[in-house]
C-alpha cells in the first residue's frame, strides 16, 4: 500500500502531464479550477487517469477541489 507522499508524487505527475503544467505548480493545496485553470473536462480526464493508475473509482459527486482532496480520497479508497 502506498503512503500519502507516494500517492501525491504519482498524482502530481498525472495532473502536470494532463494539464501541461510544470510539475512544481501542482502542490497539495493547489485548487484545480482556481490555481490550474482546469475546466470540468480537464478534471474528468484527470479523474479517469487517476482511476486507472490507482485502480479506484471516483464518483463525480465527490467534493474534490484540491490535489489534497484527491490524495486523501485515494488513500482511503486504496
Amino acid at each position: 500500500m502506498m503512503n500519502n507522499a507516494e500517492i501525491f508524487t504519482k498524482v502530481q505527475a498525472i495532473i502536470a502531464d494532463q494539464l501541461d503544467k510544470p510539475i512544481e505548480v501542482v502542490q497539495l493545496k493547489t485548487n484545480f479550477k482556481n490555481d490550474l485553470d482546469a475546466d470540468s473536462l480537464d478534471v474528468f480526464e484527470i479523474i479517469n487517469e487517476i482511476e486507472d493508475a490507482f485502480e479506484v473509482t471516483i464518483d463525480t459527486d465527490e467534493s474534490i477541489q484540491t490535489v489534497e482532496d484527491l490524495v486523501s480520497f485515494i488513500a482511503k479508497a486504496a
